[in-house]
């Protein structure tokens, strides 16, 4: 199965990020989101080719000064909620 995801815009409330920090979560989101959609455990209402406009994910509990590594990790598990069929 071909999966193809994209991303618009991203809103993250409350979190603060300098312009250095913010590639290394887009990388670690999307490597994880990935690793998470390759097991194939798509939730059924999302595989027959269809757009969503937004997505509300999960709450994530945040760590004192999260990382981006770790936060980009925490939001593609968040997501992933909310799509995936686990």
């Amino acid at each position: 199965m071909n999966i193809h995801l994209h991303i618009d815009r991203l809103i993250l409330d409350g979190i603060s990020l300098d312009s250095h920090q913010r590639p290394l979560l887009q990388q670690a989101l999307q490597v994880e989101l990935a690793r998470l959609l390759a097991n194939g455990n798509l939730n059924p209402d999302f595989t027959g080719g269809i757009a969503i406009h937004r997505l509300v994910a999960p709450a994530i509990q945040l760590m004192e000064n999260p990382q981006p590594v770790q936060l980009g990790q925490q939001i593609a598990r968040a997501l992933y909620g909310g799509i995936g069929d686990e």
